[in-house]
């Protein structure tokens, strides 16, 4: 078992890890192609892209793989996924028309309309068909999505070099690949799953949807919150600075995103052995420790060697015209340390199933930097945005810290994790 476990975690690691390669990639080719002000567009547009298909986020594998673990009969797995999926096509329907609402009522850039448009296309896709991922995981099968999702990046980039090789240079081409790499994904998963359900047909439960609802709808507002707050602050950007501008800060933070993204990989890959199979919850509350401690190191050196190298990588991924996008790089990397450590934090909260801490921790951390942003942002331009990013990871460890403080109480009482 511990084998089977040990060797999921190594497929999931190598897609995070093929996830950050293929995507510096194929951000890098489009930023080249497309110039500052059209890469400013397209990354305003995903930006509005990213909040709105927060709400096809219900259902997550959270409250959907321990209910397939409970209940091995394929007909009542069957039964459940096919509810699932019901309700996040439901609301991934409501998610892209809500992007469609968003350009039509608030942009008069035709390019930020159009790919906004294009791109919010896999909101349709995604989610929905990755309750075929949910089923994988409650087997400890996670390599077929692995390969499917690799099969996707290889598309992504291809596409994407071949569009750049080309000489293309509207944001709104580019934007297809990603529609037709969640198109290819959701396909593959979906022929995969036919060709192994029951074929029995499944007819509408209410009162099963309606339980599905209530029991995700905490993790789903603490994921709608943490994605608002990745991405708010190019939002209140937009309307102080020049595209030009933008498109340096936006380039920014695309690197410091993909290295941050290693935080999870890492907290992710040393959970199952490290937290989630210790057999007193002292033994978790002291091991949450020393992966805090390993991590923060980690990212304090990590930030180190990225503002270091800010202006080498800046070049190498993006090439000319981004100069002011290696400084704002290199301020902002100096919030590494608090990315990690709060990573690592996060894990005891989900050892003791507590959502609504996280709940609470985003909304801090989003107040925060909307509050520092609308400051700040007329004050400095770009750099406001970057001391919002730093001042919201802040709180989210000043929260983290809290949590742990208080989670001496369930072990003063000898509370079990839910």
């Amino acid at each position: 078992m511990r084998m089977q476990i040990a060797r999921n975690v190594l497929w999931l690691v190598l897609e995070r890890g093929l996830q950050v390669v293929f995507g510096i990639a194929s951000i890098g080719m489009i930023a080249r192609a497309i110039g500052p002000e059209g890469f400013a567009e397209f990354q305003y547009a995903q930006s509005l892209v990213l909040i709105a298909s927060s709400v096809a986020l219900i259902c997550g594998a959270e409250v959907v793989v321990p209910r397939l673990v409970a209940d091995r009969a394929p007909a009542a797995q069957h039964r459940l996924l096919v509810h699932v999926f019901a309700l996040r096509e439901a609301a991934a329907i409501v998610g892209y028309l809500m992007v469609m609402a968003m350009v039509a009522l608030t942009e008069d850039d035709k390019v930020i309309v159009l790919t906004a448009i294009i791109i919010g296309i896999p909101i349709l896709f995604y989610e929905p068909f990755g309750t075929v991922r949910a089923w994988l995981q409650a087997s400890t099968n996670s390599r077929p999505a692995v390969v499917f999702g690799m099969i996707g990046l290889a598309f992504r980039v291809t596409a994407i070099g071949g569009l750049y090789l080309a000489g293309s240079n509207a944001a709104p081409t580019f934007a297809w690949v990603f529609a037709g790499e969640a198109l290819i994904c959701a396909s593959l998963l979906a022929r995969y799953y036919r060709k192994r359900s029951p074929r029995v047909a499944v007819g509408i439960d209410v009162s099963l949807a309606k339980r599905l609802l209530r029991d995700g709808t905490v993790f789903w507002a603490s994921l709608m919150l943490m994605l608002l707050a990745k991405r708010i602050d190019q939002l209140l950007l937009k309307p102080h600075i020049s595209l030009f501008e933008l498109g340096g800060y936006a380039a920014s933070m695309q690197v410091l995103d993909n290295f941050m993204l290693l935080s999870s990989i890492v907290a992710s890959s040393v959970a199952p052995l490290m937290i989630y199979a210790q057999a007193t919850y002292a033994r978790v509350r002291r091991n949450v420790l020393y992966v805090a401690a390993g991590m923060l190191v980690a990212g304090i050196v990590g930030g180190a060697v990225l503002a270091f190298c800010a202006p080498w990588i800046v070049s190498l991924i993006y090439g000319d015209h981004y100069e002011a996008a290696a400084d704002l790089l290199r301020l902002s990397a100096m919030a590494s340390g608090l990315v990690f450590l709060d990573s690592a934090l996060t894990l005891l909260v989900v050892y003791l199933g507590k959502p609504r801490w996280l709940v609470e921790k985003w909304f801090l951390v989003l107040t925060t930097m909307i509050v520092v942003d609308l400051i700040m942002i007329p004050m400095f331009g770009a750099r406001g945005a970057v001391y919002g990013y730093v001042a919201g990871n802040a709180v989210a460890v000043m929260a983290g810290v809290g949590f742990f403080i208080r989670s001496r109480e369930a072990m003063a009482t000898g509370q079990q994790p839910v």
